[in-house]
């Protein structure tokens, strides 16, 4: 048999998770045949992936953090096409990260005009910038969709895609894994604990770390002590921990993916950076708050664009608040603590915000087969068909 390559891009921590389980997936459906090479961080390279470099690189948001580190950015970026036009793939799948992921596209499709390309994850055009999906159709011949309702959204702009579910909801915490957890680090049944997830990039830390402290401090201040547990990610590890050092609080910082569900199982209540993480927290049924903030002048062209109410998924879904969220200058120590005091003291808040987030979870396909099983079916149906060099909806 024919071994037949495939190549995975991924340029921050969310896309590493999503691209170790469609190895994963790929594996399953076909567990000979394949070779999978790119670029990945931890998850895909312990899936199988050897990485052409790190994704610490291009691990960053914010107008203020990516200017630094522009031209080693742009250098990965170069690295990842030219790599595509080297090995001349059967398909390339690029997943999430847009910023980094449509330029390393743009450019292949420059250089090696015949190769398939797909994106897993599209960006939220929908959202902001809806002209962006016929823009898209120049450079991309699929889409594999997280939500249902993207699919029409990307055939009206001329673009091919498939829904395969959100991948999230593979990651549901067996059951017993929060007793687990707490007897593991010596956390009685009666002690309160909450987990705190400033973000997966060091601008993220930067923006939310000295608010969601004060938050923390001045919930307990009100409803007494808490055991503060930091589920954190290898890109962001060494700062969290030093911060962490310097609060002085009783935290318990880990760095384990299976150890994170079973904090999220074993919490009492979250407080959270906006992003995968919120879906993760209410696949466990963990009630929570989310904060989120960027630097002045993202945020003042953000502003411009992003054209949805809500900035967490679950909202996004039930087209209500159901989870609490703070965003720029309303993300403060006062109203985040305020959410958290009443999650913690309100039983009947609590219940709300779990059994709507379970309806939310339902509808990204929670029950189904798994997404990146699905995803990886696609991409095998994709690399079986010729590619079809279509012109973009409005292209003359």
């Amino acid at each position: 048999m024919k071994t037949r390559t495939i190549m995975l891009v991924a340029g921050e921590p969310s896309g590493d998770a999503l691209g170790g389980q469609l190895i994963e997936g790929l594996k399953t459906l076909a567990p000979s045949g394949l070779r999978i090479v790119g670029v990945g961080g931890q998850r895909m390279r312990a899936a199988g992936l050897q990485s052409l470099f790190s994704i610490d690189d291009t691990s960053v948001m914010g107008l203020r953090e990516v200017v630094p580190k522009l031209p080693r950015i742009l250098l990965r970026m170069r690295q990842a096409a030219n790599f595509a036009v080297k090995q001349q793939p059967d398909i390339v799948v690029l997943i999430d990260s847009p910023d980094f992921t449509h330029n390393v596209a743009k450019r292949i499709r420059k250089l090696a005009p015949d190769l398939k390309l797909v994106d897993y994850v599209a960006p939220q055009v929908w959202a902001s910038r809806p002209k962006r999906a016929a823009q898209m159709a120049a450079y991309f011949d699929h889409v594999l969709c997280l939500l249902p309702f993207e699919v029409p959204f990307f055939a009206n702009a001329g673009l091919a895609a498939t829904f395969v579910g959100h991948p999230v909801i593979e990651r549901a915490p067996a059951p017993g894994v929060g007793a687990a957890f707490r007897a593991r680090h010596r956390i009685s049944a009666d002690e309160k604990v909450l987990v705190l997830l400033p973000g997966s990039r060091l601008s993220e830390i930067r923006f939310l770390w000295p608010v969601f402290r004060a938050a923390v401090e001045r919930t307990q201040a009100a409803t007494g002590p808490l055991r503060v547990v930091i589920p954190t990610v290898p890109t962001v590890a060494a700062r969290v921990r030093q911060l962490a050092a310097e609060w002085g609080s009783s935290v318990l910082l880990t760095e384990d993916q299976q150890d994170k569900f079973g904090a999220f199982e074993a919490a009492d209540v979250a407080l959270a950076a906006s992003g995968t993480v919120a879906t993760e927290l209410a696949l466990a049924a963990t009630p929570m708050v989310i904060g989120y903030r960027v630097g002045q002048v993202t945020a003042a062209i953000a502003r411009r664009y992003i054209k949805v109410p809500y900035i967490t998924l679950v909202n996004l879904i039930l087209k209500r608040e159901a989870i609490p969220e703070f965003v720029q200058e309303e993300c403060t120590a006062e109203n985040l603590s305020a959410e958290l005091i009443k999650l913690l003291t309100n039983p009947s808040a609590r219940i709300a915000q779990v059994t709507a987030s379970a309806e939310a979870i339902k509808a990204l396909g929670h029950g189904d087969e798994k997404p990146s099983v699905r995803a990886a079916r696609a991409v095998l149906k994709l690399l079986d068909e010729p590619r079809k060099k279509t012109a973009p909806k409005g292209a003359s």
